[in-house]
């Protein structure tokens, strides 16, 4: 049902009310499990507020002056984690917030346990060369227990779900179907292999926890408390506000700049949103649209170098190879640049087609007080330069730290307290117990992959289900992410398909190749892959959890929000086959004229593709022009001369039939902007 309203483009700046605080925290709470946590009082609250501290404390120590072992570093912060979960969050949703319940106390002090046992019997547990003792096997055996329980609580039961799945195939190994069929493994084997090698729980994903994650998640917990998240949404207004559909672009160029320093989709959307989404709506935006435009954008942070999300540090350790994270954050520009321009450009064409304007003179901010905040982009830059020259990364995001405690002081507003400074520990210390309890549950799932070989078993499987089809294979891969997404947080995300599904891809693009000597280019490609649609699977119904909290801000309806942002970022489900087919793209072994082509006809492509789904250019578009629209473009998109060519000459003949019929059909938005459908 649609309903006639005009467009309102005489609203003040003023008028852009935000959601209240107490109505963000409700959305984050419902949608993102992360901040379903308790609010303790008394002697408990100043527990877990220095244990969080502590935390924070401890991990910048050993930044500073240099880990411990592997075993001890990744046990004391499991054992931080685990039972600062458990003290945090309830056993059930719907739990008393306001008290702990007494079993709580018990899983947390058995949390200190197994965190101080690596600690405390180092050098026995290391003469026994792999054999365990019966305490060893209870105090791994628990260590599980409370792995899969902290995951549950603060990731979700989906990876819970799936780590449990990985476990029983380990032991019933045997009773699978052939393909899959393994020896097996007894309990005391598994329970080995979890707690007491570096292939399990204290595996990869967790190392990279307790190492480079914490570290930029403090240094993201710092650049909050300097104000930088809303001097994002001030420095947007000031460069996007006054284009056409201003405030669409405004929630773009914001959340491109949030997810930055934010690598939760949903914590973006509501921190950005609660500005942005208002500010569309009063403009005439359908909620639905503008729920959707923030989703897509927000979800598209986590793809943004230099600090993308959790899952690219740990791109980094399994790839491998001599890669390092500046190799994976220069590999991501190119798409990322690709991705916030197919929604910036689809925003674009619905701001004509309903017949919005920017906003005018007296709703833009005071643009010379915006510029004279400039400085606090400095951390940003300053940790791009130090990870060119070479600088590592742990050491770039403590110098970026201490960046953003000397760029507050520049202004009496910005600058940072005793009190701020330690907020913002205990808050960095809060945000990476999710990220711990993730990490620890998908190391149970990477034991169980590396010690049945289940990873080359699938891969084969896979491509012999495909045919040897690459096109197959990649949809397949797509959709095996996009189902494994559905609720489960990107970092476990990528690492489940990047030990199942991302091998099929290095299987068919290097086939018969050791894994030592397959290309850089096609472990980068086969891993980007699985890595975007682990992410956009935040955005992709029937489980959106980011377009459902963006619609719990808009008020509009959370299926439909979330197909509208999926059309949005339409670049999303394309790019990564882009990568796959032009590598070039991922800037490794090309040259400069290379990358421009292929950034041009993927920018003209996303272009021809916004307008065809949009159904709108210059002027309203025919159902016929539509189709021909999106055909350009996947021929433009497509790495080959003569489909670049074939698509620019349609795309050619397509703009020059638009402008000179644009008025015959309503050009401009005019009879578009009449309407605009609740």
């Amino acid at each position: 049902m649609t309903k006639k309203q005009e467009p309102n483009n005489d609203v003040k700046v003023e008028e852009f009310e935000q959601i209240s605080v107490e109505e963000q925290q409700a959305i984050l709470e419902k949608y993102d499990i992360e901040s379903n946590v308790r609010t303790i009082s008394g002697i408990m609250k100043y527990v877990i507020f220095y244990g969080l501290l502590a935390f924070s404390l401890f991990q910048l120590y050993t930044a500073i002056f240099g880990q411990y072992t592997a075993p001890i570093q990744r046990t004391v912060h499991l054992g931080f984690g685990l039972a600062l979960i458990f003290l945090l969050f309830p056993a059930r949703k719907k739990a008393p917030k306001h008290k702990i319940a007494w079993f709580d106390y018990i899983l947390a002090l058995l949390s200190v346990v197994v965190g101080s046992y690596w600690a405390l019997n180092y050098t026995e547990l290391v003469n026994r060369n792999g054999t365990i003792t019966q305490l060893d096997f209870f105090v791994g055996l628990i260590a599980v227990v409370l792995v899969l329980e902290a995951a549950r609580r603060a990731v979700g039961l989906p990876i819970t779900i799936i780590a449990v799945c990985f476990l029983i195939y380990a032991y019933f190994g045997p009773y699978f179907p052939a393909f899959m069929a393994h020896r097996g493994q007894d309990i005391e084997s598994i329970v080995n292999l979890m707690y007491f090698t570096t292939d399990g729980i204290l595996g990869t994903p967790i190392s990279v926890s307790a190492t480079f994650i914490f570290v930029f998640l403090l240094f993201g917990a710092f650049l909050v408390k300097t104000g930088v998240g809303q001097y994002f949404n001030d420095l947007a207004v000031a460069f996007a506000g006054k284009l056409i559909g201003g405030p669409a672009k405004v929630a773009v160029f914001s959340s491109a700049l949030q997810g930055m320093i934010s690598g939760s989709s949903v914590a973006n959307v509501v921190t950005s949103g609660s500005y942005t989404i208002p500010m569309m709506k009063k403009l005439g935006y359908r909620k639905e649209f503008a729920g959707a435009v923030e989703a897509a954008a927000s979800t598209g942070g986590q793809l943004m170098p230099p600090i993308m999300g959790a899952a690219a540090f740990l791109m980094v350790e399994f790839i491998g190879r001599g890669i390092t994270y500046w190799d994976i954050a220069k590999a991501a520009a190119i798409p990322a640049l690709l991705y916030f321009t197919g929604i910036w450009i689809m925003t674009h064409f619905e701001a004509k087609r309903v017949g919005l304007r920017g906003l005018r003179d007296d709703q833009m901010p005071n643009r010379r007080e915006v510029f004279k905040k400039i400085y606090l982009l400095l951390p940003i830059i300053a940790i791009i330069i130090l990870m060119l020259t070479g600088t590592p990364v742990m050491h770039a995001a403590l110098y970026g730290i201490l960046i953003s405690i000397g760029v507050a002081m520049f202004n009496k507003d910005t600058r940072l307290k005793p009190k701020d400074i330690i907020d913002a520990l205990v808050e960095g210390a809060r945000t990476a117990l999710g990220v711990v309890a993730a990490t620890a549950c998908a190391g149970i799932i990477v034991g169980v992959v590396v010690k049945t070989g289940l990873g080359l078993s699938l891969a084969n499987s896979l491509v012999a289900l495909a045919g040897g089809s690459i096109i197959l294979t990649l949809v397949f891969v797509m959709i095996a992410s996009l189902i494994l997404g559905m609720g489960a947080p990107t970092t476990a995300n990528y690492v489940i398909t990047s030990t199942i599904a991302a091998p099929a891809i290095v299987a068919l693009l290097s086939p018969n190749t050791p894994q030592e000597l397959v290309p850089v280019v096609v472990l980068l490609s086969a891993h980007f892959f699985v890595f975007y649609f682990g992410i956009i699977a935040d955005i992709t119904p029937p489980v959106a959890l980011a377009a459902f909290a963006a619609s719990g801000i808009s008020g509009g309806d959370p299926i439909k929000t979330g197909v509208n942002s999926a059309k949005l970022a339409i670049a999303a489900f394309i790019i990564p086959y882009m990568i796959v087919f032009s590598p070039a793209l991922l800037m490794i072994d090309t040259t400069i004229p290379q990358i421009l082509w292929v950034v041009f006809t993927a920018v003209t492509g996303m272009v021809s593709i916004g307008a065809g789904v949009i159904g709108f250019w210059y002027r309203k578009m025919l159902w016929i022009e539509r189709i021909i629209a999106i055909a350009a473009g996947l021929l433009l998109i497509y790495p080959e001369k003569f489909s670049d060519w074939a698509g620019l000459a349609i795309f050619i003949v397509l703009v020059v039939i638009q402008y000179l019929t644009q008025h015959k059909y309503g050009g401009n938005g005019d009879e578009a902007s009449k309407s605009v459908t609740a």
